[in-house]
């Protein structure tokens, strides 16, 4: 088979690799019929996460059909249509029983496309399949359901929920690219009075209003002073960074309100700035965190039900052997107005994917 395989920092390439097979009775091996590229696996390109070993084939989000499951599997079949979550969960371990999946111990976590094979190839091993893939409703095409594989789940989780969102809030979020927009989304789920988002591309500004910001601003145009303006000078009660680059978590940590939380989504490469002298006395919470996907199942259910605008972020679809063109369009999202990139065998670009 094929996959797309990190041969280090500006090194990749699409090319043979061997066929998965299960080595533990807990795996499943999963058909990819779609799948995507996250910032993150540019991140990894870049060098941002040295833990990935060079012959690794990226992507931890797909879409598929179980073809092969180890002895101990019970929730899954050959056969079945599955979303492949970006975390994997031994769903023994303390974390896993706490519902942190993204810490897990037990040998899970974030590994697809990390510390073992991921999803970006023809076929994929799942480890620990009960619990690391999710069945779905023939309703819900693959190219928005592949989406609930990473980011909608973390920008919910690691984001909203972590920014604690409430109703009449005022949310401001630093980035509109697709981290940036499911978090817009998904904190519309709790009524705040106003979304703010924050972000230098128009196209971007443009789609933040179509998912649900109630004003934007270009990050180079004073966006504090449209936070203040808009809470009487207080600032955001929730400010959530969806970049991950000093100058944006920075800016987070000035727009937030005393009081308030600065939920940090961003992977960051390189050290920030945090300006103790300034915030020691405001009583700020910051958070970070690893997505645990333990809302999965529940944003599936209205992901089906259609609350949630996904087919809008899919901008770019590209048969599974263009993986190469698919991540030069989705690095240059600048000019070529890619949000999300989706890959599908037998597909071409602009075309809906198939569907099981």
């Amino acid at each position: 088979m094929k996959g797309f395989v990190f041969h280090g920092p500006g090194q990749s390439a699409w090319e043979e690799v061997p066929d998965p097979a299960v080595k533990e009775p807990t795996d499943a091996i999963v058909r990819v019929e779609a799948v995507t590229v996250c910032g993150t696996d540019l991140h990894i390109l870049k060098g941002d996460v040295p833990e990935v070993r060079p012959g690794t084939v990226l992507g931890h989000e797909a879409v598929g059909e179980i073809v092969e499951v180890g002895g101990d599997v019970r929730t899954v079949r050959p056969g079945d249509r599955v979303l492949v979550s970006c975390i994997s969960s031994c769903g023994r371990c303390s974390y896993c029983r706490e519902r942190m999946y993204g810490q897990c111990r037990g040998g899970g976590g974030w590994i697809l496309g990390h510390l073992v094979d991921g999803t970006q190839a023809e076929y994929v091993r799942v480890p620990f399949a009960d619990l690391s893939v999710h069945a779905l409703p023939a309703t819900l095409d693959s190219k928005d359901a592949v989406l609930f594989a990473d980011i909608f789940p973390t920008s919910y989780e690691v984001g909203v929920l972590n920014g604690h969102v409430r109703p009449g809030d005022t949310v401001a979020v630093v980035g509109a690219g697709p981290i940036g927009l499911a978090a817009i989304a998904t904190a519309r789920l709790f009524s705040p009075e106003r979304i703010i988002a924050v972000e230098p591309a128009p196209a971007r500004l443009e789609a933040a209003h179509r998912f649900g910001a109630d004003a934007v601003a270009d990050v180079h145009e004073a966006p504090r002073q449209l936070v203040a303006d808009l809470t009487d000078g207080l600032g955001a009660d929730v400010v959530i960074e969806a970049v991950g680059v000093p100058e944006s978590f920075e800016l987070c940590t000035r727009m937030v309100r005393p009081g308030g939380h600065v939920a940090n989504i961003g992977v960051h490469g390189r050290p920030a700035t945090l300006h103790l002298e300034d915030l020691w006395s405001r009583n700020v919470t910051i958070t970070t965190g690893l997505v645990d996907t333990h809302s999965t199942p529940a944003l599936l259910r209205m992901a089906a039900a259609g609350r949630f605008p996904t087919a809008q972020l899919v901008t770019h679809t590209f048969p599974l052997r263009r993986m190469e063109e698919a991540y030069d369009v989705f690095a240059h999202a600048a000019t070529t107005g890619a949000l999300k990139v989706v890959l599908g065998d037998g597909q071409h670009e602009t075309v809906a994917l198939r569907t099981a």
